[in-house]
């Protein structure tokens, strides 16, 4: 894909549903439909049916000088009404298993293409099986399945389960946890979240020889039992506004290690998540905004 011409529909003041102009068919000639969206500013490119894209136009998409510009693409079809099959991209190309705040934007945007207001819709993606329904007009609930707490199936090097571990960055030692939500999170206990070194530890435990499949990382201030306060390095995207998986892995840490409450209020630089997670062998729900913000054309 040499560049992308884009064609932006600005959503109407008064769709026929919620937030969106009217559904645009999957392929117009050369033409591909995407719609944009964001989950507390962690934001998608999102194409609805049988599309199959390279790397390498995904990065372009991605790119937020040259192209549509966002944190992941996300890609789903319909497999039987309201069952969907997708996958997630990160902005450098790779595949990641899932992706919490996407989720709600796919699921929003499901229900904004005629999927009934009342249905609880199914995801089937890499990270497993996954449920959502609408709270409000603004707000989706997913189900994020159950944490995988074995470091072997995280993945994460390590000899036995633990609730924390002890890691070695360029000669400096710390404490993580290590949760998969469908896809490996790191987490980080900091004092201060403000002054937390995400840009230099984030990619460092990212890449880090112990996660082979590389880990999204967030690092974590408590400030009471019921509310924490986030940022995440993400795999394959950099710091982002928010991130729902690491929103979901931060508080499954935060209760192996009691300093949590089943339900937690979860502060990204984005805004607020509300996650619950009663404890082992339990599922982690999740609730949250999927905000439309355009949709258009691109001819590759």
């Amino acid at each position: 894909m040499t560049g992308l011409n884009m064609k932006a529909q600005p959503s109407r003041k008064t769709p026929p549903r919620p937030g969106w102009a009217p559904p645009l068919p999957a392929r117009t000639g050369t033409h591909l439909a995407f719609y944009k969206m964001h989950g507390l500013g962690n934001d998608f490119v999102i194409f609805h049916g049988q599309i199959t894209l390279t790397s390498q136009a995904i990065r372009k998409m991605a790119d937020r000088r040259q192209g549509i510009g966002c944190d992941q693409v996300l890609l789903f079809r319909d497999l039987s009404p309201g069952v969907f099959q997708y996958r997630v991209f990160n902005a450098d190309g790779s595949e990641a298993e899932q992706c919490g705040n996407g989720l709600r934007c796919l699921a929003r945007l499901a229900y904004d293409l005629g999927a009934p207001e009342d249905a609880e819709l199914r995801f089937e993606g890499a990270g497993g099986t996954h449920f959502a329904h609408r709270v409000d007009r603004e707000r989706i609930r997913v189900g994020m399945g159950t944490p995988t707490l074995d470091p072997r199936s995280i993945p994460f090097e390590a000899l036995t389960r633990s609730v924390s571990y002890p890691i070695d960055v360029s000669g400096m030692e710390f404490t993580v946890g290590a949760v998969s939500m469908g896809n490996p999170h790191l987490l980080l206990r900091v004092q201060n979240l403000e002054t937390a070194p995400v840009a230099k530890i984030g990619p460092a435990l990212e890449n880090h020889p112990r996660c082979p499949a590389r880990a999204n990382i967030g690092f974590v201030e408590i400030r009471s039992r019921d509310l924490i306060h986030l940022r995440v390095h993400e795999r394959g995207a950099g710091e982002t506004l928010a991130c729902g998986s690491g929103a979901c892995a931060a508080v499954v840490w935060g209760r192996l290690m009691d300093w949590l409450d089943p339900k937690v209020t979860v502060c990204l630089p984005g805004g607020a998540l509300e996650v619950e997670w009663a404890g082992e062998g339990a599922p982690v729900y999740m609730t949250g905004p999927a905000t439309p913000v355009f949709s258009g054309v691109i001819e590759p």
